[in-house]
């Protein structure tokens, strides 16, 4: 069923429902990526120096879209906040060194990091926009690259 748009408003209100879906789904494959790299993080390394409290595991947060300024937005971080049971240490703290592929400040064999690998396989590699053309071309939305 065809839409009459006669101004941005209205455009904007058309859209909405199909951006906000949208973005929640690319919002979710950034999620899910940086929790196979946090899973990584923690499987290839065994410490023998100090015990894990599986804090920094958990950390990872998706907030659901919602509209904003200029459109929808959706965000994926790592709540270094909520990561208090580290002794001598701050968890933001714990992710920067998981970024730099060192554990608990440790340089080992395996050396993810977390973050800058979780952006190269999603938006650095252009994959989210590959997604985001798919996803608007599936809802009708005529997209040119």
């Amino acid at each position: 069923m065809a839409i009459r748009i006669s101004n941005m408003n209205q455009l904007q209100k058309a859209l909405f429902p199909v951006m906000t879906k949208m973005v929640d789904e690319l919002a979710k494959r950034v999620y899910e990526t940086l929790n196979y790299f946090l899973q990584d993080y923690y499987s290839g390394y065994e410490p023998s120096s100090y015990q894990r409290t599986k804090d920094f595991l958990y950390s990872a947060v998706k907030v659901d879209a919602r509209p904003c300024e200029d459109g929808v937005k959706a965000m994926v971080y790592i709540d270094y906040d909520a990561m208090d049971n580290y002794r001598g240490v701050t968890g933001y703290q714990v992710a920067k060194w998981a970024n730099e592929g060192l554990h608990g400040g440790i340089v080992t064999d395996h050396k993810p990091h977390v973050w800058d690998d979780t952006m190269d396989k999603t938006i650095n590699n252009g994959e989210l926009l590959k997604e985001a053309i798919q996803y608007l071309k599936r809802h009708g939305i005529p997209v040119r690259t």
